[in-house]
Formats: structure tokens, sequence, C-alpha cells
């Protein structure tokens, strides 16, 4: 009896695995059908007792459907997952650089066994990835990442090489690498990278690092630097809004700046800086906008794609910068 009893929640569970693979709205599996998957897991059973299992397991919230086309039969029909739903990961997956090659396949194939067999097979990717060129070949990422949120957690320092590239004199790509210990506050992923907001104890602001380029990364015993003293935040580091004020992952010191842009930019500020930012209309061509951001090199390279259709009013420090580089651009393209 107890081997019996034993079967039956085999033959349940295994009914269920059975749908979820191989069973859409385009499959249906009939009941003989799903007696003969059955039979080659070594279960043996009635129709009726299909019927009993599928009627149980719609009793506990699983969406098993009966149809008669295209065929009669029973099909999955809600996943925890829709196939837009794996779609949009699949194209994360795939876009992400961070994400090795190696990594990023099995993922993908993860991500399939979300859906049907069938629906797997049918799903082609909308986003072309060029994966040589753009793909990471640090395979320790995983275990980087995971070290990362239990140190944040922990509130312990962290210890690791970090690589960065360069050309030598000779023209030759060649890779630095440094021993670097921080106190980690969080992981950022932005701009197709993935960042973690750290500080150096030689230092007292926040430092972002690529992950991508960490290896060999171990957790100390030290307790981290509190990230109250080094940061504006309080009660907890709001990586959301650290994130909203940084331009290309540069730091910076976070101050008000006063933007005067063209009208037809409002929704392009809107997006960026969040809906609720102040608009203040000059005249009938422009309007005025303060917002937060960290002052330096990459706010004001991201202001300069903008040409003459967005000016820093203040603080004059960031219209000096911009000044600046722009001459040097000018410099360049008028020598003789």
């Amino acid at each position: 009896m107890p081997k019996q009893n034993q079967t039956s929640k085999l033959k349940t569970l295994y009914l269920y695995k059975i749908l979820e693979k191989h069973s859409d709205e385009n499959n249906p599996l009939s009941s003989t059908e799903l007696i003969e998957l059955l039979a080659k897991k070594g279960i043996k059973c009635e129709r009726k007792a299909i019927y009993a299992d599928i009627e149980a397991l719609n009793q506990v919230g699983f969406d098993i459907v009966s149809v008669t086309t295209p065929k009669r039969g029973f099909f999955m029909a809600s996943r925890q997952f829709e196939i837009p739903e794996v779609m949009l990961l699949i194209d994360a997956v795939s876009s992400a650089g961070f994400i090795t090659p190696k990594k990023t396949k099995s993922l993908i194939e993860k991500l399939k066994s979300l859906v049907s067999d069938d629906q797997a097979k049918n799903m082609k990717s909308q986003v072309y990835v060029d994966t040589d060129s753009v793909k990471c070949d640090n395979e320790e990422i995983y275990i980087t990442i995971d070290h990362l949120n239990d140190a944040i957690a922990a509130q312990k320092q962290v210890k690791f090489i970090y690589k960065r590239r360069s050309i030598d004199k000779q023209n030759m790509k060649k890779h630095t690498e440094k021993t670097m210990t921080v106190s980690p506050y969080a992981l950022i992923w932005k701009d197709d990278h993935y960042y973690l907001i750290c500080n150096n104890p030689k230092y007292d602001n926040l430092m972002n690092l690529r992950i991508d380029r960490m290896k060999k990364l171990t957790i100390l015993d030290e307790a981290a630097r509190p990230y109250q003293e080094v940061s504006e935040y309080t009660d907890f580091f709001d990586a959301s809004d650290y994130s909203s004020k940084m331009f290309n992952m540069f730091s910076g010191k976070v101050e008000p700046v006063t933007l005067r842009c063209k009208l037809h930019f409002q929704e392009e500020m809107l997006d960026r800086f969040g809906k609720n930012i102040p608009l203040k209309a000059v005249d009938l061509d422009h309007f005025e906008t303060t917002v937060e951001a960290a002052v330096s090199d990459g706010f004001a390279s991201w202001i300069m794609q903008y040409g003459g259709d967005v000016e820093v009013i203040e603080p004059q420090e960031l219209r000096t910068l911009i000044a600046e580089k722009a001459q040097k651009i000018l410099s360049v393209y008028t020598q003789n």
C-alpha cells in the first residue's frame, strides 16, 4: 500500500510536468497520449485517473483546460510567465554585455523552459547581438555578484583584483590589474553594464566599479565603512536615487543644476529626470528646469549632445567645464 500511494503521488507530479513541457493552446494532449507519456516514466494508469488528477491540479490553482479543437485533449492554459514576458527576458539577457556568451546561452535555455517545447522552438529573439564584440569573458561574474550581495547584506568589506584595458606605446592592447579593498553598498545595472557602488577607504566619496572587471573577490572580516560617512543618504542607501543622478556612471558632487531647454525637449527631460521635475516657461521657445545631478565630465558630455538646444544656467563650474570641452573640440577641428 505505501508503494501504491507513492506511485499515485508521483503520477500527479509527472502529469503536471508533462503538461507543462509538452502542451499548449495549439498542442493539447489527449488522455491516451498522457497515459503513454506516463508509461515512459514507469507509471501505469487508467483514463479516469488522468481526469481525477487534472481536476485535483486545477483545485490547487493550476490552469489546465480541456478542449476539443484542434483536437480533444488537455493543455496548460496559463503559466508563471507568458510568452511576451519570456521573450523580453531573453532579449534582456542577450543584450546584457556583462553576461558571458556561455552563461547567456545557459540562461536563455532556462528561460525557454518556462514555456512549452513547441513555444520555445518558435521563439526567435528580435534583438541582434554581436557576442564576439560586446559580451564579456569573465566567467566568475555569477560568483562575484553572489559574494557582493552577501557582503552588502553583512556590511563587510570586499577585496578583489580589478582589471582595466589600455594600449601601450607599440599600439598593443593590454590589461592592467590592481588589487582593491572597498566597502560595498549597492549593485546597479546601468548603460548596459553592472556596477558596484562602493567606497575606497582612501577617499571620502563614492565610486562606481564595473563588476565584469572584478576577479577573485573575497569577503573580509572587517566591517564596511558606513555609507552615511561618504554619501548624502542617512536612513538607507537609495540606489535608485543615486543612479538617476549619474551620467555615464561618472562620480561627482551632487548639486542643483538649472537647464534652459528648447520646448521640444520637455518629454526627454521628463523621461530622464522624472515626471516631478519643475518646468517653467521662459519664452515662446524655451523652458527651464532645475534637477539634482552629479556634476562631472560625464554629465557635461551628456549635455553637449544637444548642442545649443540645452544650456546650463548654473552652476558656473559646469558652464565652464562645458565651455572648455567645446573649445578643445573646436581646436581639434580647426587645426591646419
